[in-house]
């Protein structure tokens, strides 16, 4: 496996790109630990795919360095960084069996055949192929091709990284989660260096230790799933991780707090000594699971309308409105629910404030 380090990697399509807006991928300087796990997260068209490309080989970087384990990889072509690679849709050979399809990898760099036979058992266990392993591979449906596409993948021992561009589209969502759980187990079993591309957040969550979230062509976190629901450092972070995402609110400082809508909101003393030094637009952000929805007014709470109300099991999801602003609120199963007005607490603790969508730390 490999410690992969990109060194001020940027990539653009043009061939003579002046703005930052014509670049994939903008500056990018970051170190990807051997046998750790990597989710790239973030919108369709935000550079996830062109990272990928630019880590295995299949495009070379406009600007910057790809390191493995010390070593410029650059200008090697993909056959010779030692990585495996499973692509959104499945890649198969239709005229071989299951078993040959998975053995293919070890069989092309001569293992011997005893330890192919081993391994393709091993691997074929693991994602419940062995049933099928003397079958001709075109005649299986679709999630089961995509299957064999991760085994090829996951046969080798050797590589140095497993890359996989969103391998679950195209299996069927009842299975979806039981191939996140084997990829987990295959990765807390092996250790490789995984790197998996996705726009969908239960699946980075799930699968990573730490995720990479990407905007634009740009990395604005990289954290594990709890840092970044927890701690966001940029709004669309804040906004794209949890459902629903978190609540922004334009405000301005005022004393000890913010105002938000005329409504003085308190802010620990620290945040609020270090508004003076962040400059641009200013948004409060909190997420739904911490903002507090009471029946009753009481100092340091502030009056909302309830635009309405979903049970969902565990807690109701309330809409509310805030002058001009619409925000939502997790309210525990059991605790009562107000039916036209709500008086909102903001725990300072869980608060937190932005500065052209960047997140004021205080001192």
């Amino acid at each position: 496996m490999a410690r992969i380090e990109l060194r001020e990697v940027q990539h653009s399509y043009l061939d003579r790109p002046s703005r930052p807006e014509d670049y994939a991928l903008r500056p990018l300087q970051h170190v990807w630990e051997d046998g750790g796990a990597y989710a790239l997260l973030g919108p369709s068209g935000c550079g996830k795919t062109t990272l990928l490309n630019v880590i295995s080989g299949l495009l070379r970087p406009s600007e910057g360095r790809v390191l493995f384990d010390g070593v410029d990889v650059t200008e090697l072509p993909t056959a010779r960084r030692n990585i495996a690679q499973v692509f959104q849709f499945p890649v198969i050979y239709d005229t071989m069996t299951v078993g040959q399809n998975l053995g293919f990898p070890l069989r092309n760099r001569r293992v011997p055949e005893e330890q192919v036979r081993a391994r393709v058992l091993e691997i074929a266990e693991m994602l419940e192929l062995t049933a099928v392993l003397d079958r001709p591979a075109r005649n299986l449906p679709a999630d089961a091709k995509q299957k064999i596409s991760l085994g090829r993948g996951l046969v080798r021992p050797d590589v140095a990284a497993i890359l996989f561009d969103e391998p679950l589209t195209v299996i069927d969502p009842n299975l979806k989660w039981q191939l996140r759980r084997k990829l987990k187990e295959i990765h807390q079993r092996y250790r490789p260096t995984m790197v998996y591309v996705t726009h969908d957040q239960n699946e980075a969550l799930t699968l990573a230790d730490q995720v990479v979230v990407m905007y634009e062509g740009q990395v604005l976190q990289l954290g594990s799933p709890e840092e970044l629901f927890e701690n966001p450092r940029h709004t669309f972070v804040g906004w794209f991780i949890g459902s629903p995402g978190m609540n922004l609110l334009p405000c301005r400082p005022e004393g000890e707090g913010v105002v938000v809508e005329g409504r003085i909101i308190p802010l620990p003393p620290a945040r609020v000594a270090a508004l003076p030094q962040a400059s641009g637009r200013l948004e409060l952000g909190i997420r739904p699971e911490y903002l507090q929805v009471h029946p009753v007014p009481a100092p340091a709470r502030v009056e909302a309308q309830v635009v309405g109300t979903q049970d969902l099991g565990d807690f109701a999801l309330v809409d509310l409105q805030l002058g001009a602003q619409r925000m939502k609120a997790k309210v525990p199963e059991g605790q009562p629910l107000p039916s036209e007005r709500a008086w909102l607490a903001f725990p300072p603790e869980a608060s937190k404030l932005y500065a052209d969508s960047r997140l004021v730390t205080g001192s």
